[in-house]
C-alpha cells in the first residue's frame, strides 16, 4: 500500500465540502457497523450474564453434587459409612448429610401453604457445602428458640416470611405426613403436627429458594420427615464445580448400587441448554445487523466507483496498476470496518457496564429467577464479534473493488 493509494482512499472517504470531515455515505456505513457491533456485544453479554447469574444463584443453595439412593423410600440408612467413602475422593472439598421433605406450614392465619423443609448440618466455615449461611439476614445455624413450648427453630426464606408473616419470633404449625401409618380407627392416614419457631430469615436473590425453602437442623428435619436416623442423601462440594459430572460418575462406580450421583449441571440441564440455544439464536439474529451494514458498505463503494469512474480511468492511464485501484477501495472498506468496530466495541462495553451496574432493567423473579438483567461480556465472545465484523467489512469491499479494477481506462475517461 503506497502513500498515493492511501491519500486517494482518504479523499474518497471525505466529504467534498470542507465543513464536513467525512461524507454522508461514509458516516452512514460506519454508523451501521457501529450499531451492529454494539448490539451484538450487548446481546451476547446479556446471555452470558444470565447464565453466570443463574449459575451463581443456583449454587448458593444447591451443592455441586448430591449422592442419593434408588428406591421408594428415598432414604439413606448407612450414610455415615458412605460419607466417609465420599470424602476420600481427592476432588471432594466438603460433604455432609441432608434431609429434604415437603410439609404444610401455617403461621397462625387461615392460610396454609406447602414448602420444602431442608435439614442441614451446622456451618463448618470453609468446609461448608453451600453458601446458604452467608445469606442469612437474621438468625444463624444454631436455630436457637426463645419460646419453651416449641419443638425447634427454623430459618425461612424472605419471600415466604413476607407472604406468611413468619418473621423471627413467629410460631409455625407444621403438618407432615412423613413416617405416618394407616390408622384403622379413623380409616386413613393421620398426619403429625409440629410447633416450630421462626428464628430468622435468609435472602439468596433466587426466587425459588426465597419463596419455598425453610431451613432447620438435620435432627429436627429427620423427625418431621419420619426418617429416624436415616437421611435423604449427601451434599458434596468439589474443587471445580464444572467437573461435577465426572466426579459423580466416579463416585457411582466406587459406591455401587443402590447409590447414584446427581450433579448440579444435570439437575438444571434443561435451563442452561435453553439459555445456550437462545444465545446462539440471538447472536445470529443480531449478526444480521452487521451484515446489513456490510451491504451499506457495498452500496457506498459502488456509488464511489460510479462517481469516480473518470478519475479511476485517469489514474490507470497515468500508470497506477489494477492491484493499486483494488487496494484503494479495499482500504476504504477496511477503514469503515475498523472505525465502526472500534466505536461499536467501545459503546457496547459502555452500555453493558451501565446496564449491569445500575440494574435499570428489572425482571420478574417468578419467571427468570433473578430480579434484574445482568450483563457479562466474555472476552472470547468479544474477540469473535470483532473478528466477524472486520471480516464482513473486508468481504463487502471485494465486489466494488474488483469492479473498479476491471474498468477500461479509455472507456472510464470517456464516461459521463
Amino acid at each position: 500500500m503506497t502513500r498515493l493509494e492511501t491519500a486517494i482512499a482518504g479523499r474518497y472517504l471525505r466529504s467534498r465540502r470542507s465543513s464536513r470531515p467525512v461524507s454522508l455515505n461514509t458516516f452512514i456505513a460506519t454508523g451501521g457497523v457501529t450499531v451492529g457491533v454494539m448490539a451484538l456485544i450487548v446481546v451476547l453479554g446479556v446471555m452470558n450474564g444470565l447464565q453466570h447469574e443463574l449459575r451463581e444463584k443456583i449454587l448458593i443453595g444447591s451443592p455441586h453434587l448430591r449422592v442419593l439412593t434408588f428406591g421408594e423410600g428415598l432414604r439413606m440408612d448407612a450414610w455415615r459409612e458412605t460419607l466417609a467413602r465420599v470424602r476420600e475422593d481427592p476432588e471432594v472439598v466438603a460433604a455432609a448429610p441432608f434431609v429434604l421433605t415437603q410439609a404444610l406450614f401455617n403461621a397462625g392465619h387461615d392460610y396454609t401453604e406447602g414448602a420444602y423443609l431442608l435439614g442441614i448440618e451446622p456451618d463448618t466455615g470453609t468446609m461448608a457445602v453451600t453458601r446458604l449461611a452467608r445469606t442469612f439476614q437474621r438468625g444463624d445455624l444454631s436455630f436457637t428458640t426463645t419460646q419453651p413450648e416449641v419443638e425447634g427453630g427454623v430459618v425461612v426464606g424472605r419471600r415466604f416470611a413476607e407472604r406468611m408473616s413468619a418473621f423471627p419470633g413467629s410460631l409455625l404449625t407444621v403438618v407432615s405426613f412423613g413416617g405416618t401409618r394407616f390408622n384403622a380407627a379413623v380409616g386413613g392416614f393421620v398426619p403429625k403436627y409440629w410447633r416450630l419457631e421462626a428464628t430468622g430469615y435468609f435472602e439468596t436473590g433466587m426466587y425459588e429458594y426465597d419463596n419455598a425453602y425453610i431451613l432447620t437442623a438435620r435432627a429436627l428435619a429427620q423427625q418431621v420427615a419420619g426418617l429416624g436416623d436415616a437421611v435423604t442423601g449427601l451434599e458434596v462440594r468439589l474443587r471445580n464445580p464444572d467437573r461435577a459430572r465426572v466426579v459423580g460418575a466416579r463416585l457411582e462406580e466406587r459406591l455401587g448400587y443402590p447409590y447414584r450421583a446427581l450433579d448440579w449441571q444435570t439437575q438444571n440441564g434443561s435451563l442452561f441448554s435453553a439459555l445456550q440455544l437462545e444465545k446462539l439464536a440471538m447472536g445470529f439474529i443480531v449478526l444480521l445487523i452487521v451484515i446489513v451494514a456490510a451491504f451499506n458498505i457495498v452500496s457506498m463503494l459502488t456509488m464511489v466507483v460510479a462517481d469516480k469512474t473518470r478519475e479511476i480511468g485517469i489514474l490507470r492511464a497515468m500508470g497506477l496498476p489494477t492491484a493499486g485501484i483494488r487496494r484503494i477501495f479495499v482500504l476504504q472498506g477496511a477503514v469503515i470496518g475498523i472505525v465502526g468496530t472500534v466505536l461499536g466495541t467501545a459503546l457496547g462495553l459502555a452500555v453493558a457496564r451501565v446496564v449491569d451496574r445500575s440494574g435499570i432493567i428489572r425482571l420478574d423473579p417468578t419467571v427468570y429467577f433473578i430480579d434484574h438483567l445482568p450483563v457479562r461480556v466474555n472476552p472470547l465472545d468479544l474477540a469473535l464479534v470483532v473478528a466477524a465484523s472486520l471480516a464482513v467489512a473486508l468481504v463487502a469491499t471485494l465486489h466494488p473493488a474488483g469492479r473498479a479494477a476491471a474498468l477500461d481506462p479509455v472507456e472510464a475517461i470517456r464516461h459521463e
